[in-house]
């Protein structure tokens, strides 16, 4: 039946440890205040057989005495020494847990290099960046060659007609500013292509404008 026994886990093993150790510090404890116990009653022994001028006994008594109070010293260094493994068990449980760690980060940063392959991840922006800037090339080309499409158009007297609306809509929704500046010529589309608007008009407008 042991075969099919489960292995316990490390904290498990440094649990039953602990308790064992525990166990056996109390164990020396109590033997301990009994040699203690012990001690007593041969001092007073010892000081009872002097008293009656009994060396023989007072001697025995002695030596029983001296072997007690090595038995005591010998079970206080047993005691300093299951509690120091008791602390080395500790420290080596705080070192595996560290060790486990170090285990699982190793394995993650493992993982994370098979996935983030550098080489690859250079060609993706170096392709990006090509493709980047053949999509800037791309797009001020097809700019260029509209703005000369409609520079070619030589329909002069409508971009007037257009400037000259923009600023009559902008002279109506800041009319009450601009009591001292140039009048912008009204109308609609049609009228203002008519009377047109010159280069100078433009510049007094938008002087007054930047004088708001």
């Amino acid at each position: 039946m042991d075969f099919f026994k489960k292995k316990p886990t490390v904290e498990q093993q440094v649990r039953q440890n602990d308790r064992v150790l525990k166990k056996q510090q109390r164990d020396m404890t109590r033997d301990r205040q009994k040699l203690e116990q012990e001690e007593k009653k041969l001092e007073l022994e010892i000081k009872k057989a002097a008293k009656q001028g009994n060396k023989q006994a007072a001697t025995i008594l002695a030596k029983q005495l001296i072997n007690l109070r090595k038995q005591k010293t010998k079970s206080y260094a047993m005691g300093t020494k299951i509690s120091a493994i008791g602390n080395q068990q500790k420290l080596m449980h705080s070192n595996m847990k560290m060790a486990n760690a170090m285990g699982t980060t190793t394995k993650t940063m493992t993982e994370m290099n098979k996935v983030m392959d550098p080489q690859k991840m250079a060609k993706t922006m170096q392709e990006f960046s090509k493709e980047s800037t053949k999509m800037e090339m791309t797009e001020e080309m097809i700019d260029d060659t509209l703005d000369d499409i409609l520079c070619e158009s030589g329909d002069e007297e409508e971009q007037d007609a257009i400037v000259n609306q923009v600023l009559d809509e902008i002279g109506i929704e800041i009319s009450g500013k601009m009591v001292n500046a140039p009048s912008a010529i009204r109308g609609d589309l049609g009228e203002s292509s008519k009377k047109g608007v010159s280069d100078s008009d433009i510049e007094q407008q938008l002087a007054a404008l930047k004088d708001l």
